[in-house]
């Protein structure tokens, strides 16, 4: 599975304002709605339960908050670079300024591991994350992650 298979170019935008996780994860939530044509306060409240569950702070400024709807048929992400980088409780305590949110299908098949397999791989090259950071635009960060 590719990153381009359920992230848009449309979907990877950089410059993204945040100052606390909670309000990102709303943000987000607000974002994804329309093209998935769902509620906003459903996602967010997903993406909010299972960040309750533990941090999906990964490390070196990165996060993948997910979660598993009903009514999602395929792999949806939505990928931010935030203007300053946020507390999001990372499991190595530094703030995070890279965000792809994911949202996956609620059947229990190798699909929705594989795409959050495939984003978390991608997010952990330190060339990659040098590419997403000096990005001078939305088309560039897109490049940067699906390539």
């Amino acid at each position: 599975m590719q990153i381009r298979n359920f992230l848009a170019p449309t979907d990877a935008v950089i410059d993204v304002r945040a100052s606390e996780k909670a309000g990102l994860l709303q943000d987000l939530a607000n974002r994804i709605a329309p093209p998935l044509n769902s509620p906003s306060a459903i996602l967010a409240s997903a993406l909010l339960k299972r960040e309750a569950l533990g941090s999906t702070g990964t490390g070196n400024g990165v996060a993948i908050p997910h979660a598993r709807l009903p009514n999602i048929k395929r792999p949806f992400g939505y990928f931010v670079r935030l203007d300053k980088a946020i507390d999001f409780d990372a499991i190595d305590g530094r703030p995070v300024d890279l965000v792809f949110a994911l949202l996956l299908p609620d059947l229990t098949n190798g699909e929705q591991l594989n795409a959050l397999a495939c984003v978390a791989r991608k997010l952990r090259e330190t060339k990659t994350l040098a590419s997403l950071r000096s990005a001078e635009n939305d088309a560039q960060f897109y490049l940067a992650i699906t390539e």
